[in-house]
Order: structure tokens, then C-alpha cells, then sequence
């Protein structure tokens, strides 16, 4: 069984720049709730309490997010707003969530590679703090029921249209099932005529602790930076692994159009948004050139 969970959330945002020069990306609000606490939430909801987030230089509002708050709960409570006090209660008890900084910002394999000495020998789930994936089964939890089958390294992937693998880290492989691939090939950005598949990795994994010796070996790829997919492709070489197509809808909270799309999505959710956001979209749409 997976027991824990490793949340990378180092990153500086730069793409969200100037708003993210003192707000951490993942810290984004969905309409009024932070992009990570959904995916914390995810965690959560496959099973798993022990929470590990990889933080980093200015990241210190999501260790806050998670904290207790005793003068808004006690200024919550003056007020007499229940809704809200156990609103904020809950984020503060959702689970055991630990933080640790990644001192140097040198990729998304070196920042997985501070969380050995929390997992330790235990196979642990790995899940991308500014991508949702909105699933009726949380996405984790298909990937965990996945690796109890095989007992090996499990990937997420999602389908992308043949014409954009030039933009993911595309897996390939031998099919075992309408869902599930042995890997023998995984390419970072892949030419649409060296693509082996249209299989993109979709930033949730189940990892064994052999990724850590992995790791190790890693040369620096891509910016300079220690790259999880070149770990992969080494730890290939000592282990099988699969990946298993998602059941959901990932949102990429990294780029700006999908966070607006995000937005709207999930505003359309909400039973005390849907109606009138939705006819304020209709006479939006309304007014544009055709």
C-alpha cells in the first residue's frame, strides 16, 4: 500500500510573473481556493495522509495555508461565521503535511530526490502541485490500484492530440490493457516523427525508492537541471515500468490560458455561480465579432 505522498511546489512561476513575485504559482487561487490545496486534497481523498511538499525560497504562504490560524479562527468566531470557521479549521486538519526546501532550484528529479529520507523504502505517490486533475476516482487512487498489481513504478499519462507531443514527456511501450503500457521508450518534447506514441506524462506517478539510486546517477539535462524523466529512463534500465492512461480532466495551472479555462470550468461547478456566470458568458459571447 502507499502511504505517502511527495508534492514538488519549488518553482519559481515565472510565467505568472509579476503576480507571483511574492505569491508562490501554486498558491493561485481557483476562484477561492488555492491550486494546491486540491491537489493535497487528492492525496487525500486515495488514502493517503502523510503529505510531503518540496517548498522552496518564498514559498512560505503555503506552509501558512496549511497552519493554524488561531486570530482569523478567533475573529471567525466573534463573528459568529460557522460556515467559514470550520472551513478554515479543516485546512488545518486535513493531514500530516510536512515542508522541506529544496535550497537550489535544480529540477524536478533533484526535488524529489530531498524526500528520500521521508519515504525511505516505501514506494510513495508523486503529484505535481500546479496541476488539478478533476476525476470521479481521484487520479492518485487509480494510480495506487495500478501499482498493486504490478508492484512497480506507475506513471499517469493522458492522450494529447499527435500534433502537440512536441510540448509533454510522451511514454511508449508495450500495451497490456486498454489503460495500461509497459514503457520501453520515454522521450522529454519528442518530434511528431519521433514520437512513439501520443501518451503525455500527466504529472502524477507512483515512484519505488529505487528512483532515488536513480536519481543519483542523473546527469543534468535540460536548463542545466536534474531532470525526473532522465532518472526514468535510468531506473528503466533496472526495472519495468508502466503507465496507466488517467480517467479525468487534468488542468494546467502553469500556463495562463488554462488557468483562465480552469477558472471558468469550475466557476460553472458551483451551484451558486453556474446560472448566473453562465448567462453573464452567453452575453459575452454575444457581444464578440463573429
Amino acid at each position: 500500500m502507499v502511504h505517502k505522498a511527495v508534492i514538488p511546489a519549488a518553482g519559481l512561476g515565472t510565467r505568472f510573473l509579476p503576480s507571483t513575485k511574492a505569491q508562490p504559482k501554486e498558491m493561485l487561487p481557483i476562484i477561492d481556493t488555492p491550486t494546491i490545496q486540491y491537489v493535497v486534497q487528492e492525496a487525500i481523498d486515495s488514502g493517503i495522509d502523510d503529505i510531503l511538499i518540496i517548498s522552496g525560497k518564498g514559498k512560505r504562504a503555503i506552509e501558512d495555508h496549511f497552519d493554524r490560524n488561531f486570530e482569523l479562527e478567533m475573529s471567525l468566531v466573534n463573528k459568529e461565521d460557522k460556515r467559514l470557521y470550520n472551513e478554515v479549521r479543516r485546512i488545518s486538519d486535513m493531514a500530516n503535511i510536512h515542508f522541506i526546501r529544496q535550497k537550489e532550484l535544480n529540477g524536478l528529479g533533484d526535488a524529489i530526490y530531498y524526500a528520500r529520507l521521508h519515504t525511505g523504502d516505501e514506494p510513495f505517490a508523486v503529484l505535481l502541485g500546479d496541476t488539478i486533475i478533476d476525476s470521479v476516482i481521484p487520479v492518485t487512487q487509480q494510480l495506487i490500484d495500478v501499482y498493486e498489481q504490478y508492484r512497480q513504478t506507475i506513471i499517469g499519462v493522458e492522450q494529447v492530440p499527435e500534433d502537440k507531443v512536441d510540448r509533454y514527456g510522451i511514454v511508449g511501450g508495450k500495451r497490456m490493457s486498454d489503460r495500461i503500457l509497459e514503457i520501453s521508450e520515454l522521450i522529454e518534447k519528442p518530434s511528431v516523427e519521433e514520437s512513439p506514441s501520443n501518451l503525455a506524462i500527466a504529472g502524477r506517478y507512483i515512484l519505488t525508492p529505487e528512483i532515488f539510486k536513480a536519481i543519483e546517477k542523473t546527469k543534468r539535462g535540460k536548463n542545466n537541471e536534474v531532470q525526473l524523466t532522465d532518472a526514468m529512463r535510468i531506473l528503466l534500465r533496472r526495472e519495468s515500468i508502466f503507465s496507466c492512461t488517467i480517467e479525468g480532466k487534468r488542468y494546467d495551472i502553469g500556463n495562463k490560458l488554462d488557468y483562465l479555462k480552469t477558472i471558468v470550468e469550475f466557476a460553472l461547478k458551483r451551484k451558486e455561480f453556474a446560472d448566473p456566470f453562465s448567462t453573464f458568458l452567453k452575453e459575452t459571447v454575444n457581444t464578440l465579432p463573429n
